[in-house]
């Protein structure tokens, strides 16, 4: 690639839809544009293609097909999870508990709950963003409807000790529910190993169109829906279905699963290469989260005594794409709250986060090191008020 071609290191925020993705929607969004409640011949068509990609989305996760309801993406099977618990089985006195480190459509269904009348236990992390098992037992004390805890950070890609959570959970009959957006494709998620009662994915992050998700949700467990209206997706998100999405959803998560283990181990490779080259080119570097199992697409580091959204604009300008943590706070010049609850110096350190896909290559990586650190050299010679000039 040549030295001045943009390079994509965010796709921890989005990813491009595969071809093999878009071939596949391609006829529900032309001759079988029917609508899958419809009785007729077209109808009919667009319902089993409905009910197909839910027969591989469930198989791509161990669940059963009558488990898997599509959602409008990933925070909204959040919601569904975490508010359809509180308002289905809440009440006074009765508890909610999460990470420090959750996503904010977690964060955001937990502060909803609370206005409902919930209390709120919350869960820290280590030094390294992982929560602590133990920690989870003071919530379990308390008379507690749900605990949710992230498969896999959004922000710096640690691993969360989820199925031990959960077990714990199960043991004392208390919903547990995890977001695996992160997780699904860049390492194993199956329900049939972890006892999560609810779980939440998002096609947009696997090479899959955006605007569509889905919700697991373990046979005997009752939410409360959202919405209200037909009774599509078993009553828990009626509305039309969008089959297109649906089939291209499916699509992507197969193909996630048949490359989980090839293209993982290049991934890591890829994000240890970054890792090497971004030392080199910056020798105070920071990697947070380093002591910890980490998903291998996401690598976040920061770069001490720098303007903290300097250093994701100056890479900007050098054409290559990070962010500063979560795509859904991109503007907001808010600190990450998960490298708050880590304990890091947030107003003081530059933190970005450089995720890799599946077009990822090792020029990319290279190249991206050398710009990572001309904007760092840059930052530290350049004042203030010229680089904003």
């Amino acid at each position: 690639m040549r030295d001045s071609a943009p390079i994509y290191l965010d796709h921890a925020a989005t990813t491009a839809m595969r071809e093999e993705v878009r071939e596949a929607m391609r006829p529900y969004e032309s001759e079988r544009f029917g609508n899958p409640s419809s009785s007729h011949r077209w109808g009919r068509q667009a319902r089993g293609a409905l009910e197909e990609s839910r027969e591989r989305l469930a198989a791509a996760i161990g669940a059963r097909r009558t488990e898997i309801a599509f959602t409008g993406g990933g925070t909204e099977a959040d919601n569904l999870a975490v508010l359809g618990a509180w308002r289905r089985h809440g009440g006074t006195g009765r508890w909610v508990a999460c990470s420090a480190i959750e996503h904010s459509a977690v964060r955001g269904a937990v502060e909803r709950a609370a206005a409902e009348g919930a209390c709120v236990q919350t869960l820290g992390v280590s030094a390294d963003g992982v929560v602590d098992v133990g920690g989870l037992d003071e919530a379990l004390r308390l008379p507690t409807v749900t605990v949710a805890v992230m498969w896999v950070n959004n922000e710096v890609g640690t691993i969360q000790p989820v199925s031990a959570l959960a077990e714990r959970c199960r043991e004392h009959g208390v919903l547990f529910h995890t977001d695996a957006v992160q997780a699904f494709g860049r390492t194993p998620v199956r329900v049939d190993r972890v006892a999560c009662d609810t779980l939440a994915l998002s096609a947009h992050k696997i090479g899959g169109p955006k605007g569509i998700g889905c919700i697991y949700v373990r046979s005997g467990v009752v939410l409360e829906p959202l919405t209200r209206g037909g009774g599509q997706e078993a009553g828990m998100r009626p509305g039309t279905q969008n089959v297109a999405a649906a089939v291209g959803f499916a699509r992507a998560a197969e193909l996630a699963v048949a490359e989980l283990d090839a293209e993982c181990a290049r991934l890591r490779a890829l994000r240890d290469l970054l890792e090497a080259e971004l030392r080199r080119h910056c020798s105070d570097l920071i990697v947070n989260g380093a002591g910890a199992e980490r998903a291998p697409h996401v690598l976040n580091v920061s770069v001490p005594n720098m303007d903290p959204d300097a250093l994701v604009i100056g890479l900007d300008l050098e054409g290559v794409a990070a962010s500063a943590g979560s795509a859904c706070h991109s503007g907001s010049h808010e600190p990450s709250h998960v490298l708050l609850a880590m304990g890091r110096s947030v107003e003081t350190e530059a933190a970005a986060r450089l995720s890799l896909g599946h077009d990822t290559t090792e020029a990319d990586v290279r190249i991206a090191a050398e710009r990572f650190g001309r904007v760092v050299r840059r930052l530290r010679t350049v004042p203030p008020l010229e680089l904003s000039a």
